[in-house]
């Protein structure tokens, strides 16, 4: 299906796992690890969020990522009072954005009470608005990059929230390797780019922007097909202002990913770059 296709992958965590995937399919891929994951440098602001969880302060949890509980969680080990708070989480009425942080809950025995409506801030909201959150004490878990759209929504709202977040994204990786990557999807060599998350999009922008690079990025972007693996990743694609030609439609994962960009390059009949 892929076979000599030259595939851009964008990945931190999962790059090795996705670059199988797609060579086993007989792709090219063509790696750049632009972000790396980190727990937050202000431990105590997340001690502190999970004492008042632990004391029965949140009665609705909104968890955004399998990342961020998975880092919450880490930080209630450390802390000792992981226990405690695996018993609060299962007292409190939890809200999962999307199936990742359902999966980390039935890592440990739980389940979430309600699912947004789609997997984005948009479908939280709405999904929200159906129930009664004026007066409510919310505890949200937020994501880098989404700190103040729900917040300031549910305060509107009237409930009382408090937000954390449990991990950060750094840009570990040398400006010179994203720029070199910047200029081989400039060179009209690359098929396909994969995004799997909103920092890959913003690194790409900041490094182009940094470098005097914008001009070429945009123009790559708007010749190479791009994949997103949900709405939300399609979305900060969309707001660079680049078109999105492939997402799956239910289930946000690289398989379903490599499965939607798959279809759509054979039904381009377009040779390899």
């Amino acid at each position: 299906m892929l076979d000599g296709r030259r595939i851009a992958v964008p990945e931190s965590r999962e790059l090795d796992l996705f670059t199988r995937m797609l060579e086993r399919q007989g792709a090219v891929v063509v790696r750049c690890p632009l972000v790396s994951i980190h727990d937050v440098q202000d431990s105590g602001s997340v001690d502190a969020w999970l004492d008042r969880l632990v004391q029965g302060r949140h009665e609705i949890v909104v968890l955004y990522t399998g990342e961020g509980l998975s880092r919450l969680l880490g930080f209630a080990r450390r802390k000792g009072i992981e226990a405690d708070v695996i018993a609060a989480l299962r007292k409190a009425f939890k809200v999962a954005r999307g199936p990742k942080p359902a999966k980390v809950l039935r890592g440990i025995g739980l389940a979430p009470d309600l699912m947004a409506d789609e997997p984005t801030t948009a479908g939280l909201m709405k999904t929200l608005s159906a129930h009664r959150i004026e007066g409510r004490r919310i505890g949200i878990l937020l994501y880098p990059g989404g700190e103040e759209a729900l917040p300031n929504f549910l305060e509107a709202a009237g409930a009382q929230v408090d937000p954390v977040l449990s991990y950060r994204y750094a840009s570990d990786e040398e400006d010179g390797q994203v720029l070199a990557f910047i200029q081989e999807l400039a060179s009209g060599t690359v098929d396909l780019i994969a995004f799997t998350s909103t920092a890959q999009v913003r690194r790409l922008q900041e490094v182009a922007r940094r470098f005097g690079q914008e001009a070429d990025l945009d123009a790559a972007m708007r010749r190479i097909l791009i994949a997103a693996v949900g709405p939300v990743t399609a979305e900060a694609v969309e707001k660079a202002g680049w078109p999105v030609g492939a997402m799956p439609q239910d289930s946000y994962h690289l398989k379903p990913l490599v499965m939607a960009f798959g279809r759509k390059l054979s039904a381009a009949h377009v040779s390899p770059a």
